[in-house]
């Protein structure tokens, strides 16, 4: 795409976004739910043009250009599709999150400042190879009322394209939504022109390898908000109930190894870990997952392959786990804090004072009490869906659904009020009154 071409889409992507700002919450409604439609009476055309992805992803993994795991992520079928259906059909059932009021008051008597959510505005969003990734996408910013300019991984370029195509027809079928809230670039250069355009794109939110996103922080102008590596850990502490640690940390691994929620490290007391390692890491291996350890882990399980000291830091995405033997929860924090990838990280313990100790004690955007690190997600939370998952520590941390895509700005209504009036000898004084939530309709 010629450079031209990139800042094209950026100043209709602005138009659209200033359209979408004004637009009610039941058209946005009404537009996601045809976007639903739409994706399902596709089917056929969506899954026709993922397979060719998919043979052509299929070549590079033989190759060795290409792992495994982002071939796993790029495959879409019926059932796929109906889920990415269901995940827009969620966030049209959730409240619009804009023009709600935050704040309110009284500057004085005919003068009240209303503090009110808008959208952000373009959002420029580059994801990996997850063709799923474009429905989820698209759908939260359209209820934000937030055009976006989707780049999704060359692998899933037919796939992003179509989805795309139906996605933004079947939002433009209901009056009022614009063609071009929803737009796509292709290729890397287009990127870097994109990074060029912060008068025309508000946010960017890059999904990939740190290296990755580094470069985008580095090269822009925009804000940037996303995460890079998922590094996520489980700790069994020392009172654990070890039937539910066995079952916790195999779901966290196993479940679904190639996303960016899946642990990587498992770091256990050494109180427990003569009686939990063995059962544990025969349940990784029925599984099918590689086991690396440290020294102590290995003198408990002699055939465990060792730890070197980047499995610490190492994002496997795949079926491989590290195991870590700790002396007490303040080096298992210690270790999270200083190899991990500030995303999700959880505690397998019976003790509550232990749990909270964790939990304040790890900077991490999701921190988790006896339950599975796969559970960080914008739909499990609820959210509906999610634009991606953020370590920053900025206006939204963690999965960011619609509450991190919308800003808020001051509204204020007076009845020709001046500033001269309240300045001077005789100046009037403001009263700054809170006004009641019950009397925070605007007009």
């Amino acid at each position: 795409m010629k450079k031209s071409d990139v800042l094209k889409k950026a100043k209709k992507a602005r138009e659209a976004a200033l359209a979408l700002s004004a637009l009610s919450g039941d058209k946005k409604d009404r537009a996601l739910r045809a976007m639903a439609r739409a994706m399902r009476k596709s089917k056929k055309q969506i899954i026709t043009a993922n397979a060719k992805d998919v043979a052509d992803a299929g070549k590079l993994v033989q190759q060795g250009k290409m792992n495994k795991p982002l071939l796993k992520r790029l495959i879409l079928n019926d059932q796929k599709i109906e889920e990415m259906a269901q995940g827009v059909e969620a966030v049209a059932r959730l409240e619009n999150p804009v023009g709600k009021v935050l704040d309110a008051i009284e500057m004085d008597e005919n003068l009240n400042l209303y503090r009110v959510t808008c959208p952000i505005g373009v959002i420029g969003s580059v994801f990996e190879s997850r063709p799923d990734a474009v429905p989820q996408i698209s759908s939260l910013c359209l209820k934000s009322g937030n055009a976006v300019i989707l780049k999704g991984g060359s692998e899933a370029r037919r796939s992003n394209q179509v989805l795309v195509k139906i996605l933004s027809d079947a939002a433009a079928s209901i009056p009022g939504v614009p063609q071009d809230a929803i737009q796509i670039i292709e290729t890397r250069e287009d990127v870097g022109e994109m990074l060029k355009l912060d008068e025309y794109i508000d946010l960017l939110v890059p999904r990939g390898s740190n290296e990755f996103i580094r470069h985008i922080q580095n090269n822009t102008k925009i804000p940037v908000l996303g995460h890079a590596d998922g590094i996520c850990h489980e700790y069994v502490d020392e009172k654990a109930d070890l039937k539910m640690a066995l079952r916790v940390c195999l779901d966290a691994k196993v479940q679904y190894p190639a996303v960016c929620n899946a642990m990587e490290t498992l770091l256990v007391h050494e109180k427990i870990a003569p009686r939990f390692l063995p059962p544990m890491i025969e349940k990784f291996r029925a599984a099918g997952v590689e086991v690396r350890g440290c020294a102590k882990t290995r003198k408990i399980v002699k055939d465990v392959k060792p730890a070197k000291e980047e499995d610490w830091t190492t994002e496997y995405l795949d079926l491989i786990v590290s195991i870590r033997i700790v002396n007490n929860l303040q080096e298992a924090v210690d270790h999270i804090n200083r190899f991990g990838s500030a995303h999700t990280d959880g505690i397998i313990t019976a003790s509550r004072s232990a749990a909270q100790k964790f939990m304040d004690g790890v900077d991490s955007a999701c921190v988790f009490h006896n339950a599975s690190t796969r559970f960080s997600d914008g739909y499990r939370f609820g959210l509906g869906a999610e634009i991606g998952i953020s370590t920053n520590k900025t206006h939204a941390r963690g999965p960011v659904g619609l509450d991190g895509l919308v800003i808020y700005k001051y509204l204020l209504y007076g009845n020709g009020q001046t500033v001269a009036d309240y300045s001077g000898a005789k100046a009037k004084q403001f009263t700054h009154k809170p006004i009641r939530k019950s009397k925070t309709k605007i007009l």
